[in-house]
């Protein structure tokens, strides 16, 4: 079975599938009712609002669906501090985080390795399909930044790599959340905890212990050993597209494949891989077989592995102006031409707010 297909019409059918309801009640367990949009949403082939005015239309309560809205409201939320923080969410942004060991990956989160059954499992999982429980990735990260005394970042970037939902501003804030460095305190958790949430029964772990005594806990034997990382994306070989320099180009990236935008209009569209992007932000080959596979829904579309800069030579001096539409990203702040925004949640709540709760009293007025 295809834990998450790659056609249009299965991703609206999953849309479709979402109980709000039984979302809100469960999504901690690994069982739980999620919905498996992560990956779309990531990949910009659907949107929050997207997905919020579906379930909005359903006719629910407010109070039945709050939770559901809240947690598509933090994808909108990391965005927002990534336009307005920048390359500065790849650093401690509040905080710097404290009692770190060292800048390496933990070798035995790395094998999967743990001696901590469900997380092995999970990271086993991870590499296999491209995806992970959220309420995992709370687990791993408070092993390797809170117990292993990793500082975030490498640890954060491996996490990346292998997801198909992978998001700069999510995956690396939802670490500092956990480490300490984007809030108040670090989250711990413990072997019971994660009993209870996986459905596990394992005890006399280094993390079967209460709370009190995991904070001042030294780094087990099971974390000690470390590396460090080299992460590298293979990306496709081809030729540069075949651009009718009077029509505008539409550029598609990793983190905008919609097939609806601007579906009607005659232009060239270009899916762009640019080497200096997977340089920096690395990730596996099932990543760019999952962005090539999703680019499949866009008719006419050409994959072309370059720079923009290798897409402006294409045209003459007297037909760039105008020539390039592209959707606003953080990620993309060097392209030139045309800029689209992306359909917001919240469009009006725009700006840097220091904790999400600030950022949700002023969004849900608005619901």
């Amino acid at each position: 079975m295809n834990e998450f297909p790659a056609d249009y019409q299965s991703i609206v059918e999953r849309i479709h599938a979402i109980d709000p309801v039984q979302y809100s009640k469960t999504r901690n367990f690994t069982n739980g009712a999620v919905t498996y949009l992560s990956p779309y949403i990531s990949r910009g082939i659907i949107s929050v609002k997207q997905v919020k005015d579906y379930v909005v239309s359903k006719g629910y309560k407010k109070y039945q669906i709050e939770k559901f809205l809240q947690e598509l409201a933090w994808r909108e939320y990391w965005q927002r501090v990534w336009q307005s923080k920048g390359n500065a969410i790849l650093t401690d942004l509040k905080y710097p985080q404290q009692e770190v060991a060292h800048h390496q990956m933990i070798t035995n989160i790395l094998l999967a390795n743990t001696g901590i059954e469900s997380i092995d499992k999970h990271i086993q999982q991870l590499y296999q399909t491209g995806y992970m429980h959220n309420h995992l990735r709370m687990y791993v990260a408070a092993i390797c930044c809170n117990m292993g005394k990793a500082h975030w970042v490498l640890p954060s970037q491996w996490m990346y790599y292998h997801l198909l939902d992978g998001d700069i501003a999510s995956n690396s804030l939802s670490w500092q959340w956990v480490a300490g460095s984007f809030s108040s305190k670090k989250y711990y958790c413990n072997q019971e905890n994660i009993n209870k949430y996986t459905f596990s029964n394992q005890h006399n772990t280094f993390l079967d212990k209460t709370y009190d005594t995991l904070v001042t806990t030294g780094i087990p034997g099971e974390l000690q050993e470390t590396n460090e990382l080299k992460l590298i994306t293979n990306l496709p070989k081809n030729q540069a597209p075949d651009i009718d320099i009077n029509k505008p180009t539409l550029i598609y990236n990793s983190y905008n494949l919609d097939p609806n935008w601007r579906k009607e209009e005659d232009a060239n569209r270009v899916l762009l891989l640019e080497p200096s992007h997977f340089t920096q932000y690395p990730v596996s080959d099932k990543v760019i077989r999952f962005i090539i596979e999703l680019s499949k829904n866009i008719p006419g579309i050409q994959i072309f592995t370059g720079e923009f800069d290798d897409l402006e030579g294409l045209y003459t001096a007297q037909n760039k102006a105008g020539c390039f539409v592209f959707k606003e990203h953080p990620a993309f702040m060097h392209y030139n031409g045309i800029k689209d925004e992306r359909d917001w949640m919240f469009p009006s709540v725009t700006g840097y707010f220091p904790s999400f709760s600030s950022f949700w009293k002023k969004a849900e007025r608005l619901l």
